[in-house]
């Protein structure tokens, strides 16, 4: 199964220099940027303000700059505490309600290892352990992310961190095999494990949807365009392809102007 966005499209994270949302609205506006990465790990983000559409869709219809979300880091649906786990459900089902709203396409994720336990010789993560558990909470997952999502055209974009571990990459197929999920390739976490997420990304290349864009060297992320060892253009090419959204994910304002600078060189040449 093939998914398609209509564009490739470039677009920014929320950056900690930057005091609310306008502040970002504007500097995306200004650098020709398509939209915004809401993170749900800042208390501005929470669902509460997500839903406070009025105020958000103002804002967007102002500036011309869209949105996509990211949900908090933290988030674990398969968390072995019931409530714990239903909280985690709830704060998705209200962020797809107010993507909905908000016409934001992509819901960004992380999968969460989960905790483990340190033996004399090796770590034990429990999610791998305990499989039936793991897979039970990711099926209540996926349904519910169904019926919510309906035909809405939001795509949950699940995003590679430190390396997926194989219970992930089951739990992944699993989600992929619903029209609702899809992938976020970031292409530096992914250079910083010696790109060891790559092959398994590429047995799903036709759901790459939403990139996370940034230079990297060795271990260190984030980074502006081209001041870094990954080969950016092979990247975006991939992206293109797909006509995928990219977020240009540095962490800070300069980085992010650089980044826009760099991006503006490439497609002069071209």
């Amino acid at each position: 199964m093939e998914i398609h966005n209509h564009e490739m499209r470039f677009g920014m994270p929320t950056l900690i220099e930057l005091k609310s949302l306008e502040e970002t609205m504007k500097l995306c506006r200004e650098l020709g940027l398509d939209f915004v990465e809401l993170n749900m790990n800042l208390p501005d983000y929470q669902t509460d303000r997500l839903e406070d559409a009025e105020r958000l869709l103002e804002l967007k219809e102002r500036y011309r700059v869209g949105y996509t979300i990211h949900l908090d880091e933290n988030l674990n649906v398969c968390d072995f505490n019931k409530e714990v786990a239903q909280a985690y459900l709830s704060t998705v089902r209200r962020t797809i309600a107010a993507a909905k709203a908000l016409g934001a396409p992509v819901l960004n994720m992380h999968m969460n290892h989960g905790v483990y336990f340190t033996l004399p010789e090796r770590k034990v993560e429990l999610f791998a352990v305990y499989r039936a558990e793991y897979r039970e909470a990711w099926t209540r997952f996926r349904h519910m992310c169904e019926e919510e999502i309906e035909d809405s055209g939001i795509h949950i974009c699940i995003e590679n961190t430190d390396g997926f571990r194989d219970y992930e990459k089951e739990a992944v197929r699993y989600l992929l095999e619903s029209e609702v999920f899809g992938l976020t390739w970031d292409i530096g976490h992914s250079n910083s494990t010696g790109d060891r997420d790559e092959p398994f990304l590429m047995e799903q290349e036709d759901r790459l949807l939403h990139f996370h864009i940034h230079d990297a060297l060795g271990e260190k992320n984030h980074r502006a365009l081209g001041t870094g060892e990954i080969d950016l253009m092979q990247r975006l090419k991939i992206a293109e392809r797909h006509q995928c959204r990219c977020v240009l994910e540095t962490k800070t304002v300069e980085g992010l102007k650089a980044s826009v600078d760099w991006l503006g060189r490439k497609k002069e040449k071209d």
